[in-house]
């Protein structure tokens, strides 16, 4: 069998799923190094989501963050985190076609209770910001299955957990 080129796993999800918690203990678990393309987009661009989404807009950060995605997918080999909209973006679904995928879904409920409905997250602020995380679960829901390999429902879960599904699917 060749040897499989690109991350161990790769993590998707909306916000509050835990994806970079997961993969934090992913990490830890099985000693792989751990990399969030979400910190990658504020390192190139200098200044936190928030602020490119408010200095520069949104369309400029979804560019940042399909060439933070596709340079991670080449060149990372341990645990990768997406930022929770990076399958928005078509060329980065076809990238992520190549990988191990794991969706971790989270209802509406639980997703809104984890998040706290942070500024730090700027798509989820604003007059109704629980009919906006419904608005974007609707959005996203088959966008996250169409490029899962798993998916882990990650409600009644501990991070712990979702992580010992990922690592048993795998054999990571």
């Amino acid at each position: 069998m060749p040897e499989r080129s690109g991350p161990a796993a790769v993590l998707v999800g909306p916000p509050g799923a835990g994806k970079s918690s997961v993969a934090t203990v992913l990490g830890q678990r099985t000693g792989l190094a751990v990399r969030d393309t979400d910190f990658d987009v504020e390192r190139a661009a200098g200044r936190r989501i928030s602020e490119i989404f408010t200095d520069l807009g949104e369309a400029e950060f979804r560019r940042l963050e399909r060439e933070a995605v596709a340079a991670a997918l080449a060149e990372h080999t341990g645990i990768l985190a997406l930022g929770g909209g990076a399958v928005m973006d078509p060329a980065t679904r076809e990238l992520l076609r190549a990988h191990r995928v794991a969706f971790l879904s989270v209802t509406m409920p639980n997703g809104v209770r984890r998040t706290g409905l942070s500024a730090a997250r700027p798509l989820l602020t604003g007059v109704n910001p629980r009919a906006t995380f419904k608005a974007l679960l609707d959005a996203r829901l088959p966008l996250y299955r169409e490029v899962a390999t798993i998916e882990v429902p990650t409600d009644e879960m501990s991070v712990e957990q979702v992580a010992q599904v990922i690592i048993a699917e795998w054999g990571l």
